[in-house]
């Protein structure tokens, strides 16, 4: 099969569990208390770097389809964007590695979002830790129960790395 193909088609997917994930949650995926369960799909770049455009897309489309605001659409999907980056730049180091830059970016830009789109009156340095609890929560409790099950059961899903 061709690799543009699969590509393309595990991005879709990808992109297509984030926004079903995320909608599932509904009102706890957004806001400065936050659990984005669709974030333990994060770990996926350690497997393929289509999980990067489907993480961005799904993000995006997410923060479209829930109403948020235009610079949380904007700058929540950046922060998604740059956490798959910094996650497919790690897969090769150490699995615990993985989750990290998606906790970091998130952590950092998501309360700047809640303060400026959403005039919440929360400081920042308190949705930071809310936000970063959240994606603790989610990328590395539930995100590491995905690696390690997808490292022992799933390579086959996702062949071999397509570059």
């Amino acid at each position: 099969m061709n690799k543009n193909v699969i590509f393309i088609c595990q991005a879709a997917i990808i992109a297509a569990l984030y926004v079903v994930l995320t909608m599932l949650i509904g009102a706890f995926a957004s806001g400065p208390i936050q659990i984005r369960i669709s974030e333990a799909l994060t770990v996926l770049p350690c497997f393929t770097p289509a999980a990067i455009p489907g993480l961005t897309i799904g993000c995006f489309f997410a923060n479209l389809f829930t109403g948020c605001a235009a610079p949380d659409v904007l700058f929540g999907t950046l922060a998604t964007l740059l956490g798959a980056l910094g996650s497919y730049a790690l897969r090769n180091r150490s699995k615990w590695l993985v989750p990290l830059p998606p906790v970091i970016a998130n952590t950092i830009i998501v309360p700047f979002v809640l303060r400026y789109a959403y005039h919440l009156p929360d400081a920042i340095p308190y949705m930071m830790a809310t936000v970063g609890i959240g994606e603790i929560l989610s990328c590395y409790i539930l995100g590491m129960f995905l690696l390690f099950a997808l490292d022992k059961f799933g390579k086959p899903l996702f062949h071999k790395e397509i570059h």
